[in-house]
């Protein structure tokens, strides 16, 4: 019968670049009367299982939506505990993701992050650029709106320097502004945890994006979540405006 799984996804319209947004892990602690950061490290330990999944299903491009601009107002306890857990999580999967063949970037205003946080990603990102089997964006301290405003300002110095004129900004190359240039337009955003909003994540680059909502939280998704979410965008008429 062959690999069953290889039957699922020559039945599946892959997504290039999917996005997730990892919500419901402090709910997920509160149902089992834990504190917060056991939630989170759930959600850490989910995330490690949905990277390699989304790599199965060769899906070329992950981002995640890992802390928010709005997630320094909580507590200093568990802020502290989540840039904890992000040292904890490189250090001890580094040697999977290498095996797995997973690259890694990380978008937002890392300058944000505690010294020892920031420089554990940026070793983790320098260390994986010659991976290529899955691009797994991280978003860290990221607000879409902060980054619209800062490529705005970043166009506005290009201006400047003469390096651009005002007829040269076209919606391709402002996107040159962005934190991850390089990354494709988003085919599918998915967010566990029941709430259907997009949270300041990605509002440029969603513009022509499916999106996928369950209610299911963030720790308990499972890889036959994943596949319906992916049946779902498979059986979806994405027309990009065109009346047809």
């Amino acid at each position: 019968m062959g690999n069953p799984k290889e039957y699922k996804i020559q039945n599946l319209k892959i997504p290039d670049h999917v996005a997730i947004i990892m919500d419901g892990n402090g709910r997920w602690a509160k149902k089992r009367l834990m504190p917060r950061k056991f939630g989170h490290r759930a959600g850490a330990e989910k995330l490690r299982q949905v990277v390699r999944w989304c790599a199965d299903y060769k899906i070329k491009y992950l981002t995640v939506y890992a802390f928010s601009t709005e997630n320094w107002q909580r507590s200093k306890d568990e802020v502290n505990a989540l840039m904890n857990l992000i040292i904890e999580f490189f250090g001890k999967y580094e040697d999977e993701l290498r095996a797995e063949g997973v690259r890694l970037n990380f978008i937002g205003e890392l300058s944000d992050l505690p010294q020892k946080t920031l420089e554990v990603v940026q070793k983790a990102e320098r260390d994986s650029q010659e991976r290529n089997r899955i691009i797994l964006t991280i978003a860290l301290s990221y607000g879409s709106r902060q980054e619209i405003i800062r490529a705005c300002k970043l166009y506005g110095d290009a201006l400047q320097s003469g390096t651009m004129t005002p007829d040269q900004l076209t919606i391709d190359n402002f996107s040159d502004f962005f934190y991850a240039a390089d990354l494709p337009d988003l085919d599918l955003l998915i967010r566990p945890g029941g709430e259907q909003r997009i949270s300041n994540f990605l509002l440029w680059q969603l513009s022509y994006a499916e999106m996928y909502f369950i209610d299911k939280l963030w720790p308990d998704f499972s890889e036959d979540d994943l596949y319906q979410a992916l049946e779902e965008y498979s059986g979806r008429d994405r027309r990009f405006g065109d009346a047809r």
